[in-house]
């Protein structure tokens, strides 16, 4: 009865708009008060859901996105991919999906991925006669592989849920299945673009020399082998490596590039703490939900329930996939692993589910959730900025939506595209 009415609350207060950090929080309250487990319980968990070293590395990934976007390593990366892959019909979004790919291994922020891009490309595919709504989608599905390209938010969020799976081992198993979805996103850009005739101006559009190119963007080109290759070679934590990239980016920016100017600075040091701290403040409200449902066992009896119905693994993946997928569409993904991470665990012991596999998997999903309709956080950036609204992207984001579920099915299928490269890396 205890766990009815814990998720009853839940399902109450957000129906009645609370916010979900809140409403994880009362729930998780309500189920301690009946269960009599001490009120002291519930600011002690709320601090324990801070008090965790990996998530240091959060406010400080978001810190390091804020301020690529105002260093102008966009517009030179594009400048840079423009000029290896010279113009085209379908170029500009494939260098749009490409310059998104790249930055997701600067910044963990879907987002501000999409901000950066949009606001470098945006412009150009208008130039270069590609519809508002077409750019949108494109640069709204490019930015989804941010999460899943270390370093990722998501992976640090679901590493400090989930025991089993370390930080370096979720970044070295999202590289290829972002990789894989980046390239898959790249086939109906192309394909869309050629068959209606788009980018009919894209020839005439100015192209740098190729060396100049490259030696503009040779900064932004070494920030991820700085954070990825440092943290491989043992110089620095993931958490040490977020602070790195903080560091080197306030040089690229000041130093080099000169784009960014102290005055600049308090603008991006404030807009950073405002997005971490409202993703710190859920993670610790929401531990106070995961303390409750873990302690009382709440999940444990539906979790033997389904093991003990001799449902096969596959069927049961299955489920999860499509609920998860259409909850996606309406939650965002600091929510979804929040709410279903501790409901999930149980099923993904009882099943032999590799943690870091299915970490990747739940990533996976979120990062499809992040451009379908109606929530799409990073579709909801681009259409802003491209000016259109929402909904007339639909026909164009159902290709990209396509495309992400046939590698997310490879995913399911073939395991080790996730797994190989950490465990090739002996993580």
């Amino acid at each position: 009865m205890i766990g009815v009415a814990i998720f009853a609350a839940f399902i109450v207060l957000m129906l009645a708009g609370v916010p979900i950090g809140v409403a994880l929080m009362l729930a998780g309250s309500v189920g301690i008060g009946l269960a009599d487990l001490g009120w002291l319980s519930i600011p002690n968990n709320f601090y324990s859901g801070l008090a965790k070293y990996p998530l240091l590395a959060l406010p400080m990934f978001v810190l390091v996105g804020s301020i690529f976007d105002r260093s102008g390593v966009a517009q030179r990366l594009v400048n840079f991919a423009l000029a290896i892959v010279g113009r085209g019909s379908g170029t500009l979004p494939m260098v749009a999906i490409a310059v998104a790919m790249f930055l997701g291994g600067i910044s963990g922020s879907g987002p501000a991925n999409a901000a950066a891009v949009g606001g470098v490309m945006l412009a150009a595919m208008a130039r270069a006669g590609y519809p508002p709504a077409y750019s949108a989608s494109v640069i709204g599905a490019a930015a989804a592989t941010d999460i899943l390209i270390p370093p990722s938010i998501a992976f640090i969020v679901y590493s400090v849920m989930v025991p089993g799976a370390s930080v370096p081992a979720l970044f070295a198993a999202g590289m290829v299945p972002g990789v894989l979805a980046g390239l898959a996103l790249i086939v109906p850009a192309v394909w869309l673009a050629r068959r209606h005739g788009f980018g009919a101006n894209e020839a005439a559009q100015p192209r740098l020399p190729f060396l100049r190119a490259l030696r503009e963007a040779s900064w932004g080109l070494f920030a991820p082998v700085l954070i990825l290759g440092g943290m491989r070679a043992g110089w620095f934590t993931p958490t040490e490596a977020a602070v790195v990239a903080v560091v080197y980016g306030l040089f690229v920016g000041m130093v080099v590039y000169r784009s960014i100017r102290p005055r600049d600075l308090l603008g991006i040091f404030v807009e950073a703490a405002e997005v971490s701290g409202v993703i710190m403040i859920v993670v610790a409200l929401a531990s106070v939900f995961a303390y409750a449902v873990s302690t009382l066992g709440i999940v444990d009896p539906f979790a033997r329930a389904i093991l003990d119905s001799g449902m096969n693994g596959g069927w049961a993946l299955a489920a999860i996939i499509v609920v998860l997928l259409g909850v996606g569409m309406v939650l965002d993904g600091i929510s979804i692993f929040l709410i279903f991470v501790p409901l999930l665990m149980p099923l993904v012991k009882g099943y032999g589910w590799d943690p870091v596999w299915f970490g990747v998997l739940l990533t996976y999903m979120v990062a499809i959730g992040q451009f379908t309709p109606p929530l799409a956080v990073n579709l909801m950036v681009s259409a802003r900025l491209a000016g259109v609204r929402m909904e007339h992207t639909i026909p164009w984001v159902i290709w990209f939506v396509f495309a992400m579920l046939l590698v997310l099915a490879a995913l399911v299928a073939v395991p080790e595209l996730a797994l190989w490269l950490p465990r090739t890396l002996n993580y």
